[in-house]
């Protein structure tokens, strides 16, 4: 189902995640469960994943995670503030000790100039430690192409924020 480099990256982040004995909390809207399915992909590897959430609607960021209405309404559920409160909210709602969270605009095409396809925000939260952001613009590539490339930028986060603390 994924490329040779997203497998690698996937069994790159089971082993650190297994030998930072953490678990992780997946919290995804435009991937629709793609970094989850490239987890779980890889046998054995419900001994890191814990869970996930997909939560494509606003409402089920809210419902959900724990994401407050107001702060969709006031930023967009393609912003900053909604990857940080969907990683914390995905943390707060699981036995993980890691919550990584994706939401963007694959595409095709966008109603934003804003938030033109493309646009993803990531953020991964650690026990502890609160959330870290990256936001990519990846431009209006195709969907498949959005999707497949933010896996990848969620894998690395994960990878970084373990070597980060």
């Amino acid at each position: 189902m994924f490329d040779d480099a997203i497998h690698a990256k996937a069994r790159a982040v089971l082993e650190a995640c297994r030998e930072a004995g953490v678990m992780v909390a997946i919290a995804e809207s435009c991937t629709g469960g793609l970094v989850a399915g490239a987890l779980t992909e890889i046998a054995g590897s419900s001994d890191v994943v814990e869970r996930g959430f997909v939560t494509y609607s606003n409402e089920s960021k809210s419902g959900m995670l724990g994401v407050p209405a107001e702060m969709i309404a006031a930023h967009g559920a393609v912003s900053e503030p909604v990857a940080r409160a969907m990683a914390e909210g995905a943390l707060a709602r699981s036995e993980a000790e890691l919550g990584i969270a994706v939401t963007g605009v694959a595409g095709p095409g966008s109603d934003s100039d804003a938030k033109p396809a493309g646009l993803v925000h990531l953020a991964c939260a650690r026990a502890g430690a609160g959330a870290i952001h990256e936001r990519h613009a990846f431009g209006d590539v195709g969907r498949d192409a959005v999707r497949r490339a933010t896996v990848a930028a969620a894998l690395d986060l994960i990878l970084r924020r373990l070597t980060e603390d």
